[in-house]
């Protein structure tokens, strides 16, 4: 008997890590703009929703800038192009949603150190459901 309860702990565990990994959203392609010391950038990556479950990107942060910020850029009636911080990015379930130049982004702000090609800066997103998601982005022109 004891054998038979240590395969259904084993199952369950099982379930258990495999339903905890499906609530977690995917990062792809995370990049960011050179910027100097003390300077601004824009980092830009995709976000692919859990299967089961929709989420929202509530914030973000680096230890390598004074503040980072979810932006999106839009246009007023009068034709103004402008960006404005927003609270959450919604991430329905398993649908990808980017932050590219021109839309949504993530704004760093006072860079600590130089941003040179070729390096990385760390991102820590806040996600309403799946919590804390490091990613590094790599820096490049574009």
């Amino acid at each position: 008997m004891p054998a038979a309860i240590a395969a259904v702990v084993a199952m369950l565990v099982a379930v258990a890590a495999c339903s905890a990994s499906a609530a977690v959203p995917t990062i792809a392609q995370a990049w960011a703009r050179p910027a100097p010391a003390g300077g601004n950038t824009a980092a830009y990556l995709k976000i692919t929703g859990a299967p089961v479950q929709s989420d929202a990107l509530l914030s973000a942060s680096s230890p390598a800038a004074d503040m980072v910020q979810v932006h999106e850029v839009s246009t007023d009636a009068s034709g103004m192009t402008g960006m404005h911080p927003i609270e959450r990015l919604d991430i329905p379930a398993g649908s990808t949603v980017t932050l590219e130049p021109g839309g949504y982004h993530l704004m760093v702000m006072g860079v600590r150190s130089e941003l040179a090609v070729g390096a990385s800066i760390e991102l820590d997103l806040v996600f309403e459901h799946a919590g804390k998601i490091v990613v590094q982005a790599e820096i490049r022109q574009g």
